[in-house]
């Protein structure tokens, strides 16, 4: 046999186990999931531009928990470390982490979308001038461009051509595609459209006024990221490490034979602090950078993670490293 056919055989082997692996996870993911939150799992995947398979990822993802519960075990078995909460973040991070990123991945594909907006209309209204339709300014623009909206147009178009109604299939596009910009703009595109207007003119105004108002996000954000790196200082580094050093002087006092049960109290309530403030500091950045308070969901959540972590881990090894320095 030759080296290409060697290489043809063991493509076609990788393929047909890739497809075992496919369905055996598409069985047990159908078996525990319900097929509702599968769905809307499977939405948020392609919303935010993943090209994973959902069975493939979730038993990855199951893979990874079980490795991780595994590792945190014995970690801490070696290390004399609490054990439920060793479970319990290895249970919980990967999931959590996962959610973050995709919310993250969905809020940068929602951001480009906009970015892009501008641009899209001002390409319509050069081709409404040349004399051409906008279903057809539509078609043509959606051949050459590979952006996610145009992605959404491309879709429109094919509704349109099998028959469904040019404004419903359009008022859909911003709904998919979750953009408050893209349906003020669609709205006074129709509006332009019914009333008979120089729909050219409506849509570079709009696209003039969308420029605008981007540009101004931009400048508002780039502003506001000096308070917020302060906070996110604040949160991930000061708090974990000051508060940490309780359980460094806890260790300290366990050390000489000097128990005092304020300590442990203390070491509790820097802890609930700690969770406490990485919440409320992800809310505020929230509402620092987009003006509203649920968006700071995403960064609360990694705060917490990061800087529980980091003042779990001075507040248990701190005094062994010390110890080791001195």
């Amino acid at each position: 046999m030759t080296l290409n056919k060697i290489n043809e055989k063991l493509k076609e082997i990788e393929t047909i186990n890739e497809k075992i692996n496919e369905k055996f996870c598409t069985k047990i993911i159908k078996k525990f999931i319900n097929k509702k939150y599968l769905e809307k799992f499977n939405e948020i995947l392609i919303f935010s531009g993943l090209n994973v398979k959902l069975s493939k990822l979730l038993f990855n993802l199951t893979i990874l928990t079980f490795l991780l519960t595994f590792l945190s075990i014995t970690i801490s078995w070696i290390f004399n470390l609490n054990l439920i909460l060793s479970i319990l973040s290895s249970i919980f991070t990967p999931t959590i982490s996962l959610m973050v990123f995709l919310q993250f991945k969905k809020e940068k594909r929602i951001e480009k979308i906009e970015n892009s907006i501008p641009d899209f209309l001002r390409q319509i209204a050069s081709m409404l001038r040349v004399g051409m339709g906008f279903e057809n300014a539509m078609d043509e623009l959606s051949k050459y461009e590979n952006e996610p909206l145009y992605d959404e147009i491309k879709r429109s178009v094919t509704e349109i051509k099998m028959g469904e109604n040019f404004e419903n299939s359009i008022m859909k596009i911003p709904k998919r595609l979750k953009s408050l910009d893209l349906e003020r703009s669609f709205k006074l595109i129709l509006e332009g459209r019914k009333s008979g207007g120089n729909l050219a003119d409506t849509i570079d105004s709009v696209a003039g006024d969308l420029r605008t108002v981007n540009q101004i996000k931009k400048e508002r954000k780039s502003t506001v990221m000096m308070s917020v790196m302060f906070l996110i200082i604040s949160a991930v580094i000061a708090a974990p490490f000051a508060l940490g050093m309780v359980g460094v002087y806890s260790s300290f006092l366990n050390n000489l034979g000097k128990e005092n049960p304020l300590v442990e109290t203390g070491l509790m309530a820097a802890s609930a602090y700690i969770i406490i403030h990485s919440t409320l500091v992800g809310f505020i950045i929230g509402t620092i950078l987009y003006g509203k308070f649920l968006k700071g969901i995403k960064f609360s959540i990694a705060l917490v993670i990061s800087s529980y972590s980091i003042f779990y881990i001075i507040s248990t090894f701190g005094s062994s490293f010390l110890s080791l320095t001195i």
